[in-house]
């Protein structure tokens, strides 16, 4: 199955490079003009100053980007990746990106928002590139940031946590020839949080479409296979933290069981949390009406990385 996924990813980019002249014009007309950033960053990244593979022109939309929250206070060199949501067509960079990032970094650990290219005029792979180039970049950036480079993590909400199933499933990969030298470096996340995220195309579990935003309105058999990562978990797939809520109407919360039994079975480390309360979009939790039950959730994701000390121990109260 990683053979096929692999041969398929090419074979897409490549068409996408013979196609990209002919796309051209329409795509100008209706690319998407960047989302806002998120609140409160301290640096802005550009993840490729000469322009990104598959790129169609110079516009906010065209620029895959990260915006850099460094860690307050002492931490252990780990950094996460957020990966908002926004079923592949915009990105909600607050909600599902900035208040993630303060949270990390008031906890010790940096943090940065990726703002990847998004559909109508950029589909499969372009996201998934973006993905994989914020790894590579943070990674070989490590020493700048003050990070230890096997500490580098990913946490994705809805479609963005679709897109941290793709970079904690694929099989680790570099281009050691290459003169670019942050695409030496190998772009498999340490550890992956999964928020309300998309993660099987499998029959099994209920769902409204094909992706159609990321894969365009006729996918075929093998184009749902390479995005149903479920299907391409390894020993090898980060360890991860699976969030959902039974009530989630959108992204049926079997996605979350599934990928969590493909990893028991393989033996990866994992822990799941579903909550019998809440719609699509929940975030951290916090403040919603009717549902104080899930305000303890972020709770769990920070004892599950102090566990695995990706956040220092909270010092004991006195």
């Amino acid at each position: 199955m990683v053979m096929v996924r692999i041969s398929f990813l090419s074979a897409t980019l490549l068409l996408s490079l013979v196609a990209g002249h002919v796309q051209m014009a329409s795509a100008a007309q209706v690319r998407n003009s960047g989302d806002p950033p998120p609140s409160g960053f301290a640096k802005t990244l550009v993840l490729w100053p000469d322009g990104a593979p598959l790129a169609k022109g110079s516009a906010p939309g065209d620029v895959p980007k990260l915006y850099y929250y460094p860690a307050v206070g002492a931490g252990v060199g780990s950094a996460v990746i957020v990966l908002p949501g926004g079923g592949y067509t915009h990105v909600v960079m607050e909600k599902e990106g900035a208040v993630e990032a303060k949270w990390l970094a008031a906890r010790g650990v940096a943090a940065f928002v990726l703002q990847y290219r998004l559909s109508p005029a950029y589909r499969f792979p372009a996201p998934m590139l973006d993905g994989a180039r914020a790894v590579r970049y943070v990674r070989s950036h490590a020493a700048e940031f003050s990070l230890e480079p096997n500490k580098i993590g990913v946490w994705g909400f809805s479609a963005g946590g679709h897109l941290a199933g793709y970079l904690a499933t694929a099989p680790e990969e570099r281009d050691r020839a290459n003169a670019d030298p942050i695409e030496r470096v190998n772009a498999h996340p340490d550890f992956a949080v999964f928020s309300y995220a998309r993660l099987s195309m499998e029959a099994s579990v209920p769902r409204t479409g094909n992706m159609e935003a990321l894969l365009g309105n006729n996918p075929t058999p093998e184009m749902l296979d390479t995005i149903s990562f479920v299907r391409h978990v390894t020993k090898d797939t980060s360890p991860s933290f699976i969030y959902s809520t039974t009530g989630d109407q959108t992204v049926n919360s079997l996605n979350a069981t599934a990928f969590y039994d493909a990893l028991k079975r393989a033996g990866v480390p994992v822990e799941l949390h579903v909550f019998e309360l809440g719609p699509h979009g929940t975030g951290m939790g916090q403040g919603l009406k009717g549902l104080a039950e899930l305000e303890v959730w972020p709770v769990l994701l920070e004892h599950w990385m102090q566990l695995h000390r990706w956040m220092a121990a909270t010092a004991p109260e006195k």
